[in-house]
């Protein structure tokens, strides 16, 4: 079995000498194993990965400077428009892009499936300068011709999977091939190069480019097709840091865990101690409440919406009611007449999900065959449908998805439909004295404002945390529904190397990109810096000015959005920032009342905690919790990275059944990069109710000298330990 072993620092990490001395022998554990046992030992994270035998571990434990050890663990897997939709072109010859030279200079570093090396969108074109001097990495492809300025390194990870006996073999010397896809359609989201003429069965068509064209690429294959092995991950990142990339970005996360069992937030603490940003995936397992991957404060955690743009269907029924959908295959010579409409979970459960032989008793040839979704592929669903000689096919949504609809490449003409149009459409079949009909027209691309957005996709993973309490996440969203980019193999008619898939592996190469035009244009903000920047200039609206929805065309809480829609060009002026280092974290995580040996396998440096007061952790957003008639205090720090001589006054929205003072309410300063504390105060004034909830609100620092900034926080208060909202 595998196992990952945190060991006490090491003299590179600059701690105590006393550690030192008991990591003497245990320090040297991983050279002793023998070459078969041992798969990595880590640079910037003092740990080992090895496969050990029950014995060995019993031995490694019994060794002076052993921390603590963990079995590896397999980990899930988790454009055209969106550079657009994000406000990233501009009519003028000003902007973000034009301010941070399209990212360049800045370097993103893919931890995922690999890279199809030779795709336009990974081409530099003798546009791009070399990277820069403190590039140390290294291209693993064969053929150099491979990598250039804008893919300047290519590295694969492999021992661990391996090690697990995993069916996803890969040689540990072959090249970092994307043999799957998922990595290749995640890099060119964040950094991929203009490419014209990019579409998917001839839709969304357009010019695909991503968010940071300029920017350089280094990508670590770290996954196979069925997941990821995460001493292959913390193997990646720990190359990262001594390549020396700007960004990390981890399409990818298993299930909560404390973080000092979690190799992925061990690792990211040292990417972020050498002024790496990370980027992560919030996970798809939505809407349940608490099923967050990736929940610690040093990373972005990524949730995913909608964009203004969909491929659209109209289903008409017999009786003129009518139904927008989506559907990739938009065929042309399908005609608008109605045809017989049957669903067959009317008559035989076990067909209502059109899987494969499931339609041989019910009569769909010639007919518009209604399936639900659940139990086999989307596409899959519509090959069972033509197998049996159905004409078309109208797929309904399952309550959990709402109204997120997904577009595919059918092999028929189809349409996906919402769970509330699913059942209007089921109403109609099962009232109608006469033979029901419907027809599918096809209507192409929408976008813009006809296309309500940003709506949180049902899959994007909610909070509250399992891990921490005490910071609300996820983060951020962005766009994750229905995204092209690049892909290594050919889709659709006429063939083209570009895919629409969906998933928050979409939003966080879009919030990776965001960071590095974020970093060129910024050189000298911290990673807390550029994360606070996009939350508290996140939008809390879509495109015709209502609240963010969620699935079911609610009203989305912080649990599903965070502190919002990232807003790239907001971001850039945000006027003041809470900044943190990584010094800062060492304190919160001992009032989480982890040991003085957990704490030191996260922040990689001997720590006791009896050393350490109780601190606030500066976060750009607050999630604190109060019993009934009680009080509870935090204070924030802010710095000015806007104009001297700036000041502002607060403004608060307060939580239902929550008052809140901040004191001082006003701010000044009078040169760049001042900082200034205040004291918040949250008071629950029912205390005549014994129930537990939670309660949302803002607090937002508003420019008082007729600048139009807004440093914008969420607040979330669980009243007698939190509950429904």
């Amino acid at each position: 079995m595998s196992f990952l072993t945190p060991l006490c620092p090491t003299r590179r990490t600059g701690i105590d000498r006393s550690c030192r001395r008991r990591n003497t022998s245990s320090a040297s554990s991983s050279r002793r194993l023998p070459p078969s046992g041992l798969l990595y030992s880590y640079r910037s994270v003092s740990a080992f990965a090895a496969r050990l035998t029950e014995q060995e571990l019993r031995d490694v434990e019994r060794r002076p400077g052993f921390v603590s050890a963990y079995p590896d663990r397999m980990v899930p897997l988790l454009t055209t428009r969106t550079p657009e939709f994000l406000g990233l072109y501009s009519d003028t010859e000003q902007g973000l892009w034009k301010d941070s030279n399209y990212g360049e200079g800045t370097i993103v570093g893919i931890m995922d499936t690999g890279i199809a090396a030779g795709l336009p969108s990974f081409q530099d074109n003798g546009l791009l300068p070399p990277p820069p001097a403190r590039w140390k990495g290294v291209c693993e492809f064969n053929a150099s011709s491979l990598c250039n300025n804008k893919l300047i390194g290519a590295r694969n990870f492999a021992r661990g999977l391996n090690a697990m006996n995993n069916h996803d073999k890969i040689t540990a010397a072959a090249p970092p091939s994307d043999t799957e896809g998922h990595g290749t359609h995640a890099a060119s989201t964040a950094v991929g190069m203009f490419v014209d003429g990019a579409s998917v069965d001839g839709q969304a068509g357009g010019t695909a480019v991503g968010i940071a064209p300029r920017a350089h690429l280094s990508v670590y294959r770290v996954c196979a097709p069925r997941g990821c092995a995460t001493s292959d991950i913390m193997a990646g990142i720990d190359a990262a840091i001594g390549d020396g990339v700007d960004v990390i970005s981890l399409s990818l996360g298993g299930s909560s865990r404390p973080y000092y069992r979690d190799g992925i937030a061990t690792s990211s603490f040292a990417a972020v101690a050498s002024g790496i940003f990370v980027s992560c995936a919030g996970g798809n397992s939505g809407p349940k409440a608490s099923s967050l991957s990736n929940e610690a404060p040093w990373m972005l955690t990524v949730a995913a919406s909608t964009v203004d743009r969909n491929v659209r269907t109209t289903v008409t029924l017999g009786d003129g009611q009518r139904f927008d959908g989506e559907s990739l295959y938009q065929p042309t010579d399908f005609p608008p007449t109605q045809l017989p409409l049957v669903y067959p979970g009317s008559t035989f459960s076990s067909a209502a999900y059109c899987s494969s032989g499931s339609l041989s008793r019910v009569n769909v040839t010639g007919k518009i065959v209604l399936c639900d979704t659940g139990n086999v592929g989307r596409v899959a669903k519509g090959k069972a449908v033509k197998n049996a000689g159905g004409a078309g096919m109208i797929i309904a949504n399952r309550k959990v998805e709402g109204y997120t609809t997904l577009t595919d490449p059918h092999v028929l003409p189809a349409s996906v439909v919402s769970y509330t149009d699913g059942l209007k459409i089921k109403s109609y079949i099962n009232s109608t004295t006469s033979d029901a009909k419907a027809s599918i027209t096809f209507k192409g691309t929408v976008t813009g404002s006809s296309v309500l957005a940003p709506v949180v996709a049902y899959f994007s993973s909610r909070g509250p945390s399992k891990a921490d309490r005490n910071i609300l996440k996820p983060d951020i969203t962005g766009p994750g529904v229905n995204i092209l980019a690049a892909w290594p193999f050919d889709i659709g008619t006429p063939a083209a190397k570009f895919n629409i898939i969906s998933g928050t592996s979409m939003s966080t190469p879009h919030l990776t990109g965001v960071v590095a035009v974020l970093k060129a244009a910024h050189p000298d903000w911290s990673p807390a810096a550029i994360k606070s920047a996009i939350m508290t200039t996140a939008s809390r609206t879509t495109n015709n000015g209502s609240m963010i929805f969620d699935q079911n065309m609610n009203k989305a809480d912080f649990f599903a959005i965070g502190a919002g829609h990232v807003d790239p060009v907001a971001a850039s002026n945000p006027g003041l920032v809470y900044d943190l280092s990584p010094a800062d974290y060492v304190p919160y995580l001992c009032g989480l009342n982890y040991t003085d040996s957990q704490v030191t396998t996260i922040v990689h440096k001997a720590i006791k905690c009896a050393d350490y007061g109780p601190a606030d952790l500066n976060y750009p957003s607050f999630m604190v919790f109060v019993s009934h008639g009680s009080s509870v205090t935090v204070t924030r720090t802010v710095t000015n990275v806007g104009a001297a001589g700036s000041s502002y006054s607060v403004r608060i929205t307060e939580p239902v059944g929550v008052s809140v003072t901040v004191q001082p309410d006003t701010l000044s300063f009078s040169q760049a990069n001042e900082k200034a504390q205040f004291i918040v105060t949250f008071t629950s004034d029912r205390s005549g109710s014994s129930g537990s909830s939670y309660s949302e609100g803002h607090l937002t620092w508003v420019s008082a000298d007729g600048g139009d900034i807004s440093v914008k926080s969420p607040i979330m208060v669980g009243i007698n330990g939190g509950g429904n909202m």
